[in-house]
């Protein structure tokens, strides 16, 4: 049976790994942890003048750099003047240079939002009358490209770092303290405090090129580090490598001096000192993700961070220390197994570890989506029902493997007839020559210096010191293997070892997905910014004041200097009352007068019109009406006739959808 569970074992971890980190690649790009809210001139508006600044307001307070709002003409020109700067609360301004021609603007922004995270978008509005431009606005995610994979990998690698090394720390302290000397725990340990560190470092070098061009080669620019270490984000990423430092020599005591004490009492006050230490720098070490992330911001951040603490303390103390115990019952010696004290302890530990989780992760619930809605409504919500699923999974196969734990037999099992006449022949019946075969682990493999497979020596001609000493490594191998059969063989350890495995891979899930949920917008958030962006468009189309419908028609009367563009501005093309703008231009672009222009709209559909209209001449090439009255919507035929002398007339038509 045990022949067969290991390469089972590898084959599952592979598949639960290999799913986790699909996950994690087909999350996407992060959504911005805060919205636009606001603009002036708002996206798509027609204003009659060039506005002085470009103002955005966002759900919440955003860091500014020097090309964190830029403003191009229809060219792709920069016409802004200044670095952006905060004007009141969460309003930020970018001043622009004066006498701005018409056309179609592009306003570009890349901000960083209070919670870490890089947001970036663009929009348009147009000055007289909208035109062509050169700028593209698609694909303004900072998230995009290998920088933004390898920030999102770099997150997840130092999350479970921090679980594997404070999990598998307060294991060993709280639940199994001769675990201390097991090389694999030992080794998993320290993995994960590597894990982290090195995450940590990869971090900070790309968090520059992240939050700003996204580009490969920036991620060892040293100017954009200097830049880095100066916000909250670097302070926590340089607090943690700090806070490593120290982790570093916890656990040097912890599998070095602490190992070695043989004195109970020492070892005592040892273990009370470790503890204190330990917790203090797994708070530490979670309050720098804490301090920079979701917690430190919004409603309630002084309550926040200290929920998000312990809440990443109870993630480590579970998720880790099943990771302690996994590679426990699977890769201790046989002459040190995890017994079922330990593993009772561990269950205690468990449980209140998820009795913590619910309590702050109720509260986090709450402040992150703010309504029921927010669960199925909004994308953090939907991620937060699937970790929930997972965590309920979670706890479900930890009960089977607390009934395991009852179940497991504390006491070496009896020893089999034949393994006991094996063990009494000893290494008599070995002396003939024959390989001596001693079974480790699942294979069995020849000992040293037998037979034809060893140093090829006589037994006679070997001094008894050296044959002593081969016995005795002989039958410590065959005790090894001995001690390995009987504690596989045990059906309550074997039934253990396979519903904590099933934990473990379901955690390595729950980590995935608990990565994802941390880079993306709370819902609280991004409900607001929907209704701040319905409310303004409410607004908007209250007042009339934005929502204007362009037409361009080009058009040839025939006569001298009879060839030119109409364009129609309709605004805000709505039913009721409307202001409309008539721009009349050469195909050279220069405004020219024409004697006449006349616009009519027809509904075919409702048999209503034509309704004339005559603007009114306002300046050269152009001409404008108030109050032109739209009866009902739908697909209006707009005809504009353009004479451009006493014989020489001519309309053009375009159908539009007003409404």
């Amino acid at each position: 049976m045990t022949q067969t569970i290991a390469p089972r074992v590898r084959t599952l971890v592979l598949l639960l790994l290999a799913a986790a980190c699909a996950l994690l690649a087909g999350a996407g790009p992060a959504s911005a942890h805060a919205a636009v809210t606001g603009s002036d001139p708002g996206q798509g508006a027609v204003v009659d003048k060039a506005p002085a600044r470009i103002t955005l307001t966002f759900s919440e307070q955003v860091a500014l750099s020097d090309d964190s709002l830029r403003v191009l003409d229809p060219e792709g020109k920069r016409v802004d003047t200044a670095e952006p700067a905060n004007v009141s609360g969460t309003t930020y301004a970018v001043p622009l240079h004066s006498g701005l021609p018409d056309g179609t603007y592009t306003v570009a922004y890349q901000v960083v939002s209070a919670d870490s995270h890089p947001v970036a978008g663009a929009y348009t509005f147009s000055i007289g009358a909208p035109s062509k431009t050169s700028v593209s606005v698609s694909g303004q995610s900072t998230d995009d490209g290998v920088v933004g994979w390898l920030y999102g990998f770099g997150r997840y690698v130092s999350y479970a770092g921090f679980i594997v090394m404070a999990g598998g720390a307060a294991f060993v302290l709280a639940c199994w303290r001769r675990g201390s000397g097991v090389r694999p725990v030992q080794r998993f340990v320290v993995s994960g405090w590597v894990a982290l560190t090195a995450s940590t470092l990869a971090l900070l070098l790309l968090r520059g090129s992240f939050t700003g061009s996204g580009k490969v080669s920036d991620i060892f620019d040293l100017s954009l580090l200097g830049q880095v270490l100066q916000t909250k984000s670097g302070a926590a990423l340089v607090s943690r490598l700090l806070l490593l430092a120290a982790a570093a020599l916890f656990i040097a005591v912890l599998f070095g001096a602490y190992d070695k004490r043989e004195d109970a009492e020492e070892k005592r006050d040892l273990t009370f000192g470790l503890s204190i230490g330990g917790v203090v720098v797994a708070a530490g070490l979670a309050a720098s993700w804490a301090m920079s992330e979701h917690a430190s911001v919004g409603l309630q951040a002084g309550i926040a961070m200290p929920v998000d603490v312990l809440h990443l303390l109870a993630v480590a103390a579970w998720l880790g220390g099943l990771g302690a115990l996994l590679v426990a019952l699977y890769r201790a010696p046989a002459d040190t197994p995890v017994d079922a004290p330990a593993v009772r302890r561990f269950s205690q530990v468990a449980f209140g570890s998820v009795l913590a989780l619910i309590a702050t992760g109720t509260y986090q619930s709450w402040r992150q989506l703010g309504s029921w809605s927010a669960f199925t409504d909004t994308r953090y919500g939907q991620l937060l029902l699937a970790k929930i699923a997972l965590v309920v999974v979670l706890v479900g196969v930890a009960w089977i493997s607390r009934r395991w734990t009852g179940r497991l037999a504390e006491t070496v099992p009896v020893e089999a007839p034949a393994v006991r006449e094996k063990e009494r022949v000893g290494a008599g019946a070995e002396t003939a020559g024959d390989v001596d075969v001693a079974a480790v682990g699942d294979e069995e493999v020849p000992v040293e210096g037998e037979g034809e497979g060893g140093s090829g020596l006589d037994t006679d001609e070997q001094p008894d010191s050296e044959r002593a000493a081969q016995l005795a490594r002989q039958q410590a191998a065959r005790d090894a293997a001995r001690q390995k059969r009987m504690r596989d063989a045990d059906p309550n350890r074997f039934g253990l070892r396979r519903s904590v495995l099933a934990e473990a891979g379901i955690a390595v899930v729950l980590l995935a997905v608990t990565t994802v949920l941390t880079q993306t917008e709370p819902g609280r958030t991004e409900q607001e910014a929907k209704a701040a962006t319905s409310a303004a468009a409410s607004s908007s189309a209250d007042t009339g004041a934005s929502g204007a419908l362009t037409l361009n028609m080009a058009f040839d009367t025939g006569g001298e200097d009879g060839k030119g563009i109409v364009t129609i501005d309709v605004d805000p093309a709505r039913v009721g009352g409307n202001e409309m703008h008539v721009y009349v231009e050469r195909p050279n672009g220069r405004a020219f007068d024409i004697p006449e222009v006349k616009v009519e709209f027809t509904l075919k559909a409702k048999d209503i019109g034509p309704l004339p209209v005559v603007p009114d001449h306002i300046a050269t090439g152009h001409w404008s009406a108030n109050g032109v009255q739209i009866p009902m919507a739908g697909d209006w035929q707009v005809d504009v006739t353009v004479r451009t002398s006493d014989i020489d007339e001519v309309t053009v038509s375009k159908n539009a959808q007003i409404g």
